[in-house]
């Protein structure tokens, strides 16, 4: 495992539970308003924690912590996470896994041996957003890919959430109708505000560049209630 950053302790990765979050390089996105981008584009780079130095915390922490929140970067990427996962779950923690859900294989193999007791999928835009929303080539893009991923998370039988990072320049109020439609019938979906970094990312669609903001608290407030009327259980996060 490339274990690129622990976080020891946190109430907010895995909702109602202590857990701790690891963090993986490298991912088969490139979206342009990504946090984690030096995870993403120069793992090599990154300092790594070892699984025994790893395995040697969670020894410390027994009875404290609950979970492990495993993110990245593409933690689906990783070749030996599901034996990474199987050594967690003998402590007898409950694993959460982030993912962008463009490995579905992957992820059912992890959904079928029961490896996995929530996961947090990213919806990235529309359909039609979908590749520009996850700095891919249209051309290359499998969008059949993410709705099956989707499919899977919806009839897994575990605890399960969708989020969609919402941006101004990659998102429009009419994207997210037809994400309702993608994620009809799903338990929970929750928006998250774009974070501004201190430089201007730019977003390049063929020879134009668009700058990347947040959409203002009451654009979001107002978009929640869109897909809330939609009959989409839908949560405004970190607002």
């Amino acid at each position: 495992m490339q274990i690129h950053g622990l976080n020891k302790t946190t109430l907010l990765d895995y909702p109602g539970h202590v857990a701790c979050t690891v963090f993986t390089g490298g991912c088969n996105f490139r979206c342009p308003f990504c946090h984690n981008a030096d995870l993403v584009l120069a793992a090599h780079t990154q300092p790594t924690i070892s699984e025994e130095t790893f395995f040697s915390f969670m020894k410390k922490r027994a009875g404290i912590l609950e979970g492990v929140c495993i993110t990245g970067g593409e933690p689906l990427l990783q070749a030996d996470l599901t034996d990474f996962i199987r050594r967690i779950r003998s402590f007898g923690l409950k694993v959460k896994l982030d993912t962008n859900g463009y490995l579905p294989d992957k992820l059912n193999e992890l959904l079928k041996e029961g490896l996995l007791d929530y996961v947090a999928m990213d919806i990235k835009s529309s359909r039609s957003g979908y590749p520009s929303a996850a700095g891919l080539s249209a051309d290359s893009f499998d969008y059949g890919r993410i709705s099956e991923s989707i499919s899977l998370l919806m009839h897994s039988g575990i605890p399960y959430e969708f989020r969609t990072t919402v941006v101004a320049g990659l998102h429009t109020p009419e994207d997210f109708d037809e994400i309702a439609d993608m994620i009809a019938g799903c338990n929970h979906y929750y928006l998250q505000s774009y974070e501004e970094k201190d430089s201007v990312l730019l977003f390049h669609t063929g020879d134009n560049a668009v700058s990347l903001s947040p959409f203002s608290p009451e654009e979001l407030r107002t978009l929640t209630e869109r897909l809330n009327k939609a009959g989409i259980p839908t949560t405004l996060r970190g607002i």
